[in-house]
Formats: C-alpha cells, sequence, structure tokens
C-alpha cells in the first residue's frame, strides 16, 4: 500500500503552526525538541518557563513567532525523522546555511531574514534523505 507525502511537507508544517494554539506549539516543541532546547529558543534560562508557556501562560516580546517557526521547522523534519535527529540537524552546523546553527539563527537572528534559508536548508536535508 502507497502512502501519500505531500509534495510540500513544510506548507502542512506552517498550516500546523498557525493554527495551534501557543500552548500547543510548546507542548509539540518540547515533545520534538525536549525542554532546554525550547527554552533556548524562547530565550530563557529556566525550564520552569517553558512548562509556564505549555499550560497556556503569557509569552513575551518575539518569542512566539520564534517558537512557532522553530515547530514549522521541526514539523516539517518530522515527517522524514526521529526527534533525535530534528535535535542534532537543529544543534549541528549546517552547511546548508553557512556554517551557521540554525537553532541559534533561530533565537538571534531576525525571522523575515532567516526564515527563507532555513526552510531551504530543511528541504535540501529532507531530499537528501
Amino acid at each position: 500500500m502507497a502512502t501519500f507525502s505531500p509534495a510540500r511537507p513544510d506548507l502542512t508544517a506552517h498550516q500546523k503552526a498557525l493554527r495551534m494554539s501557543t500552548a500547543d506549539v510548546v507542548q509539540q516543541l518540547v515533545a520534538l525538541l525536549g525542554r532546554k532546547l525550547t527554552a533556548y529558543i524562547g530565550g530563557v534560562k529556566d525550564v520552569r518557563a517553558v512548562d509556564r508557556w505549555a499550560a497556556g501562560g503569557e509569552i513575551y516580546g518575539d518569542v512566539e513567532p520564534r517558537l512557532r517557526f522553530a515547530f514549522q521547522v521541526a514539523e516539517t523534519l518530522a515527517g522524514h525523522d526521529s526527534p533525535a535527529v530534528i535535535q542534532a540537524w537543529l544543534t549541528g552546523v549546517n552547511p546548508e546555511l553557512g556554517d551557521r546553527v540554525p537553532v541559534r539563527l533561530i533565537r538571534e537572528g531576525d525571522l523575515h531574514v532567516i526564515a527563507p534559508s532555513l526552510l531551504g536548508a530543511a528541504r535540501a536535508f529532507i531530499a537528501g534523505a
């Protein structure tokens, strides 16, 4: 039996990232990346903040769009690899990104500037799998 694989897994991930509540996005990120990496993306040192976000607590500043974008990238990769591979991809030096680390770009970069490169790198990784 053939399985259906969308031609644009990043589009499906984008739609999920927009439609989910912030708490659900955080919960899914924790499931895929763990609390520490989710906290890093959110710019906090204490994972208890992640627990508060997952429970529906307020998120300040530009953290929510970063978490949603991180979820979009992780969810795009999740259709093809395990959470361990996704974590390695996000935390490793990436040649598609000029040898920069994706998670650091998500945390510190201008999302309008880095998003196309990061999604392109994720697509290239999937295509090479």
